[in-house]
């Protein structure tokens, strides 16, 4: 990501652990205050309790402060390591209370981060051989996709667009309300233009006629290439002589995701990253 992107990045993460803070403790976590002294500090232990890529240490620190600055956090491992069941990865020392503040919104965050970014890393490997480079989607939880987005890349894949916002990507539905590919370029190229919009434009394409006409057009940045299967894609990248960068989509797993890879595309994307994800067990014991 640029500078601006990253900044726009730390800021989406403030606003995110402020409003699920919110959601969460509304006035107050009752049972707490009822039952745990104001004053009564102690440790908890972060235990990870399946293998995993683990994801959200940052996230947790970040999470952690908030709450309550004081707290000592220490954890013993980074994002993206590989983490063995049954391993203790962190103490958090300090106010019970504010702990238990926390500790629902940190594992929750932690818990699907890690199942995706475990997902992420099992694809990239997969494809590594191959010079493939993973993507994610839009496909994400709402209000969560600076989280989900964070643990792709934890695992080792490229983030696609982050919204609406930050590319063109020309779909099925643009260009059938268009009138064809060909209008759907032209008028996203005359918005670019008229608008001083430097964004990268995508076109998907789902025939053999419509990729053709997308790899003329020198101001197409990459040709998504979306529900074919791997000898269709052989045959358009022989077609390619414009050297297009190309991503391919739709209905790749881990059981033919190698059979894509091998056919020579620069990118595959993925929904399943993230919409389709076991989170991990992790769990916060007070000792």
């Amino acid at each position: 990501m640029n500078e601006l992107k990253e900044s726009l990045f730390g800021l989406t993460i403030d606003r995110f652990i402020d409003a699920a803070l919110a959601e969460d403790l509304g006035a107050g976590d009752l049972t707490s205050l009822s039952t745990i002294a104001k004053g009564q500090t102690g440790n908890a232990l972060c235990y990870i309790k399946e293998d995993c890529i683990v994801a959200g240490i940052e996230l947790s620190e970040k999470i952690c402060a908030k709450v309550d600055p004081s707290l000592k956090v220490v954890f013993a491992v980074n994002d993206g390591e590989s983490i063995e069941s049954g391993t203790c990865v962190g103490t958090i020392s300090g106010a019970i209370q504010s702990i238990l503040k926390l500790e629902r919104l940190m594992l929750n965050c932690m818990q699907r981060m890690s199942g995706i970014a475990s997902k992420t890393r099992a694809m990239v490997d997969l494809v590594a051989p191959y010079g493939v480079k993973i993507l994610d989607t839009r496909k994400t939880t709402p209000n969560f996709r600076i989280c989900e987005k964070w643990a792709i890349r934890i695992g080792g894949g490229v983030n696609h667009r982050f919204g609406l916002y930050d590319q063109m990507l020309i779909k099925d539905n643009h260009v059938h309300a268009a009138g064809g590919i060909q209008n759907a370029i032209v008028s996203c190229l005359g918005y670019r233009e008229q608008h001083d919009c430097q964004v990268p434009l995508i076109v998907e394409v789902k025939n053999q006629e419509e990729f053709i006409i997308a790899k003329e057009y020198k101001a197409v940045d990459r040709i998504l290439i979306d529900n074919f299967k791997p000898e269709q894609i052989h045959q358009l990248l022989a077609l390619n002589d414009t050297k297009k960068i190309i991503e391919a989509s739709g209905g790749i797993n881990a059981s033919n995701i190698i059979e894509y890879a091998k056919t020579g595309i620069d990118f595959i994307s993925m929904g399943d990253l993230t919409h389709h994800v076991e989170s991990v067990d992790i769990s916060l014991k007070i000792k």
